[in-house]
């Protein structure tokens, strides 16, 4: 062990040290009866499934608190100085809550030892496990090391994984080193988003951009590369066809690079890139999850792979997208817009790739996974909607409640004396958020 490799143990340890004197205080002070905590690491914005589950949320249970912490770490001093400033905040919360919900690893749900009745709730962020992440990429060039797993306790205290379909349990054990008993198959939110609002983005889209209205409008959206190269400039030297509009939307985490936007190549900032779906006929990714998104619109997706064996290598993926995409995958992206341009697309193999990797239901999302947070709280009085075979895993305090039953099949119903109301949910007409507590 390096000196440098020591030194950071060490830090880490002291903090660790720090955290657990501080949350040990914190703990004293008694649990609010129905208080949520969302956190999230992936934007400075709310995310949109903690929008509708909030939504969802209190119009089931109007006397739940709910509070939402939302931080990015950038490179800046300031943005560590502020993750710190909320990360303690989220202990405060975290020490008087009932359950707590996040989307990526949040250091202080980690490392820190809990009250016995918080209940932790990984909603992860991604639909499915597309890349190999987490503990399935340490060591790699753009995975963590060994090290910083290990001291920051990384992926620890989960008592629920909310997972995409059956198939991607098998990586989300991997990822997370979580146990399959862990994992409820309920999908995101943000699938009920889609289907229920696919039609008025599209028209509020070209309602925006009228100039497009006749064009094929195709969306990229690739995915991070953490210590890697992207190529994106290609993509803009490609296009040359005056009927096609190619829509950029790169990840928060990196640049466009080089690319200059023109007549028929758009960068649309204000824009989540889960609207575009809805306006779009095709979808370019390469590995990332949101092609899971595009396939619950049905949308066209191909994938650009230009750097697939450095990427396999240095982080890898859980599908084999050659062999079960074949047709729609490409390294040449001359050869992929010629395709578009000529409409040759499989349809086939998309319809083989949802069946086997969405959800079996779509729509319900974000009713379940409320139901399993308010299920969770003291003495609340909820209506559990469970329906189809989504492959639910249940734990002990999940039979308790919903019966000793490993998968569900068919339509059940249980009620427990709950008011027949419904969350309006997020509508698509303002902004996602801010980074901000909400109640």
């Amino acid at each position: 062990m390096n000196i440098k490799t020591r030194l950071f143990q060490a830090s880490i340890l002291l903090l660790n040290e720090i955290m657990e004197a501080v949350y040990f205080l914190l703990k004293l002070l008694p649990v609010r009866e129905g208080k949520i905590l969302f956190c999230s690491r992936q934007s400075k914005k709310v995310p949109l499934d903690f929008i509708l589950l909030k939504a969802e949320i209190n119009a089931k249970s109007p006397s739940s608190k709910i509070v939402i912490i939302c931080s990015h770490i950038d490179q800046d001093v300031r943005s560590k100085v502020i993750f710190f400033a909320q990360m303690l905040e989220s202990m405060y919360h975290l020490a008087t809550s009932e359950v707590c919900i996040i989307d990526s690893y949040w250091p202080a749900v980690s490392m820190l030892h809990h009250k016995k009745n918080l209940k932790i709730i990984q909603l992860w962020h991604s639909l499915g496990k597309t890349k190999k992440s987490g503990y399935q990429t340490l060591g790699k060039k753009s995975g963590r090391r060994r090290e910083f797993a290990k001291y920051l306790k990384m992926h620890k205290n989960y008592d629920y994984l909310i997972g995409g379909a059956p198939v991607w349990n098998k990586y989300y054990c991997e990822a997370f080193n979580i146990a399959e008993n862990k994992i409820l198959n309920y999908g995101l939110p943000r699938i009920d988003y889609l289907v229920k609002t696919e039609k008025q983005n599209r028209e509020k889209f070209f309602e925006s951009f009228p100039q497009w209205k006749d064009k094929k409008i195709v969306l990229y959206a690739p995915t991070f590369r953490r210590n890697m190269k992207s190529e994106w400039n290609k993509i803009g030297e490609a296009q040359k066809y005056e009927d096609i509009v190619i829509v950029i939307k790169n990840h928060p985490g990196q640049s466009a690079g080089s690319i200059s936007a023109h007549e028929n190549i758009a960068f649309i900032d204000d824009w989540e890139t889960i609207d575009l779906l809805a306006a779009c006929d095709y979808m370019i990714t390469d590995y990332s999850s949101i092609a899971l998104e595009a396939a619950v619109l049905r949308k066209k997706t191909f994938y650009w792979t230009y750097d697939y064996d450095e990427y396999m290598k240095n982080s890898g993926i859980n599908i084999d997208l050659r062999k079960e995409l074949s047709d729609n995958v490409f390294e040449d992206i001359d050869q992929l817009l010629e395709h578009i341009r000529n409409d040759k697309y499989n349809s086939n193999l998309q319809q083989r790739y949802i069946n086997k990797y969405l959800p079996s239901e779509l729509g319900n999302s974000t009713e379940r996974i409320t139901s399993l947070i308010l299920s969770l709280i003291t003495e609340q009085q909820v209506e559990i909607y469970e329906t189809g075979d989504n492959g639910r895993w249940q734990r002990e305090q999940m039979e308790k409640s919903f019966g000793n039953y490993q998968t569900l099949g068919g339509d059940k119903w249980r009620t427990a004396d709950l008011k027949d109301n419904k969350a309006v949910g997020y509508d698509g007409s303002g902004e996602f958020g801010d980074n901000s507590n909400v109640s």
